[in-house]
């Protein structure tokens, strides 16, 4: 399975009043930087904490396991420079995915 997706801890793109926020997605932490990357509710309507990679119509599309996302997201991150090389985008994924609420215990 091949799939876009870019992991960057911060990315900030939008304020609300003073406060800056940050914008990823709950799954697989690429950033939501436009709301074409939104991922979408049963109801059609935009979803603001994942992307249309990993949520669409209101389900994931993938049941991937975490381990599992992460390795799906190794290839393109290395691709486009967000990593030097497998294991320190693995080390990295494994210490903040469970951050995500997707995989919050």
């Amino acid at each position: 399975m091949t799939r876009n997706c870019q992991l960057s801890i911060v990315i900030i793109i939008k304020t609300k009043g003073d406060k800056l926020m940050e914008i990823i997605c709950q799954s697989c932490a690429m950033p939501i930087e436009q709301d074409e990357m939104k991922g979408t509710n049963a109801d059609g309507s935009k979803n603001d904490e994942y992307c249309n990679y990993c949520y669409q119509n209101g389900k994931f599309t993938s049941e991937a396991t975490m381990k599992e996302m992460i390795e799906i997201c190794i290839p393109p991150t290395i691709k486009v420079g967000v990593y030097k090389d497998e294991k320190s985008a693995r080390d990295s994924m494994l210490a903040f995915f469970p951050s995500l609420k997707r995989w919050k215990k």
